[in-house]
């Protein structure tokens, strides 16, 4: 029987990161989003609790072993404050985990310190291809062996491309299997544009077009032996799996509150049968999506095979995401359209998940 009641320690992570989403993320979330950026005061207090330190080890400054399961846990709570900001949070897991992982020691010695220094330091991967039949294991965009270099040719989105990063991880074909190429952004040949997204507006999203980019051999993830990408495409599957928990139950939550409030012919609208069992319905779908997810990552954590499980824990999740969303938009009512109101947002953002976010974040 798997057990995922949390330890002592994780309790007590989980208590602190979900008041850091309640005192710091949620007061400026709804700001940054019309703004269209994200607060460099809030990225900066995250680093300091070191939320993206589990599974970087300890040499380079981080806290040893990973564990999917903690990551779930602390994505859902970061989501729960808000998806751009938790997005934000962690993208500098997008190149700390794969390194740490897979990376060899030139590569971990290069990246990882600056990952864990005293100053915030984003990350970026570039995995999903503007076409509708993208696909992370069939990707258009080709890597060629030239000698001591590697030219990569082809477009990426959806990328995160925050301020102050210095790589982004970029999946490419080479020879029929996909692999991890570590470019510098000022490469020659590399020119992002910026998006502009149905949702998570606050959290700066590009199109790259890598135009016969030349990186160094050694560039590429692992080197030359290096392992493939299913483990971490799994673990960026069920990292967005618990942020659509996480902002799902954000929107259970605020329609809950707001249908006690609510009232109608003398009486809150909780009262209604139809209100009370769409309600009810959000809360089973939302804990069904967590134990999926956190199946998944117990797999990972066990070294077992999470392809299936992770597939199903994003799918599922992020399915439930939109639904939940929506449910809370007819809750609200007309009120539900309005941006005064955090439904449209969160409608917006789950939105964005089915259009396949599939890279944003690892556990």
């Amino acid at each position: 029987m798997i057990d995922f009641e949390p330890s002592e320690e994780e309790a007590l992570i989980v208590e602190t990161v979900h008041q850091f989403a309640e005192n710091e993320i949620r007061p400026v979330a709804r700001d940054c989003e019309e703004k269209g950026e994200l607060s460099s005061a809030v990225l900066a207090s995250a680093h300091e609790l070191g939320l993206v330190t589990n599974g970087i080890p300890e040499k380079y400054g981080g806290g040893g072993e990973p564990s999917a399961v903690l990551g779930c846990l602390i994505a859902e709570e970061l989501a729960w404050g808000d998806l751009s900001t938790a997005l934000g949070i962690l993208s500098p897991s997008l190149l700390a985990i794969p390194v740490a992982r897979l990376g060899d020691e030139e590569q971990k010695a290069r990246i990882l310190p600056s990952l864990t220094g005293t100053q915030f330091v984003p990350g970026a991967l570039a995995a999903v291809e503007p076409r509708f039949d993208s696909d992370i294991y069939r990707p258009q965009t080709k890597a060629h062996r030239e000698g001591d270099v590697y030219r990569i040719e082809g477009v990426k989105c959806q990328v995160p491309w925050l301020d102050g990063g210095t790589d982004v991880l970029v999946f490419a074909e080479e020879e029929g299997t996909t692999r991890g190429f570590l470019v510098p952004r000022d490469a020659a040949g590399l020119e992002a544009e910026m998006e502009k997204n149905l949702g998570t507006q606050a959290l700066p999203l590009a199109e790259i077009t890598l135009a016969g980019v030349e990186v160094p051999a050694h560039a590429r993830l692992g080197g030359q032996e290096g392992p493939g990408l299913e483990e971490i495409i799994d673990r960026g599957r069920v990292g967005l799996a618990a942020c659509a928990v996480g902002m799902s139950r954000a929107g259970l939550e605020v329609a809950r509150d707001y249908a006690k409030e609510r009232e109608t012919f003398g009486a809150p609208i909780a009262t209604r049968q139809a209100i009370a069992f769409k309600i009810a319905d959000m809360a089973i779908e939302i804990d069904g999506a967590r134990l999926l997810a956190w199946e998944a990552a117990y797999a990972l954590d066990q070294g077992k095979p999470a392809g299936r499980l992770a597939t199903l824990a994003y799918s599922q999740a992020r399915r439930v995401a939109l639904k939940v969303a929506d449910d809370a938009v007819q809750i609200f009512g007309g009120h539900g359209f309005i941006r005064d109101y955090l439904p449209e947002m969160y409608l917006r953002n789950a939105g964005g998940f089915i259009s396949s976010f599939e890279a944003l974040t690892l556990v």
